[in-house]
């Protein structure tokens, strides 16, 4: 197994005040100050550093076999002034997580690494993706529907109406239920409702990599 520092990525906005005459000039140069190496990635580098890291995965992506987590700056001394970024991908089909660092002036992926039992916080798009599998799930798809009525008074439309928060998920030693999710992708996820109260979702575990909701015995 290999360990991987996992720290989430920050994005910069510079907010610009146009002003008359110089200060106006220099507030504008100050903003499109090239960042230093020691600087936070901008939210444009972020972005291109994603695009650059998942352009051979993208067929992967689009089918849900695997997702971009985040992009975080690349902190090794080595890089030396160089601007450089690494980009976090999980693959569902061999449940590896594959880091992908870019150089950014280059705009190339520079170096790859790979580990398995590596398990970052959930990403936005995965919390998505296992909202939509509670709902297609018979059983719980119906109860989340009802109680979204319920809470709010509309019927609901999809994920995207819900409040969604999910927390990697790690079975206990000989967990008959989830056991498989020592190896797979698996998250608890947390529904709020339209009224501010949050759904039972206690004994729910959603395993992203075979695409199933598991019930949690007590």
């Amino acid at each position: 197994m290999m360990a991987f520092a996992v720290a989430g990525a920050t994005a910069v906005v510079g907010v610009l005040s146009l002003v008359p005459g110089e200060q106006g000039s220099q507030a504008a140069q100050s903003v499109a100050r090239p960042p230093s190496p020691g600087d936070p990635l901008t939210g444009d580098e972020i972005t291109r550093a994603g695009q650059i890291a998942s352009a051979t995965w993208r067929s992967h992506m689009t089918t849900g076999r695997a997702e971009l987590l985040y992009v975080e700056r690349d902190d090794d001394k080595e890089a030396g002034d160089r601007r450089r970024a690494d980009a976090y991908i999980y693959d569902y089909r061999t449940d590896r997580l594959v880091v992908r660092t870019v150089d950014l002036a280059k705009g190339e992926v520079v170096e790859e690494r790979t580990g398995r039992g590596v398990h970052p916080p959930p990403s936005r798009g995965e919390e998505t993706a296992a909202a939509e599998l509670l709902l297609a799930d018979p059983e719980y798809g119906e109860r989340v529907r009802a109680a979204h009525l319920k809470a709010g008074g509309r019927p609901l439309v999809s994920a995207a109406d819900l409040g969604l928060r999910a927390l990697t998920f790690t079975p206990r030693p000989g967990d008959k239920v989830a056991g498989a999710c020592e190896t797979h992708r698996c998250v608890r996820l947390f529904v709020r409702l339209p009224d501010g109260s949050w759904l039972d979702t206690s004994r729910i575990v959603v395993d992203l990599s075979a695409k199933k909701i598991l019930t949690l015995e007590w």
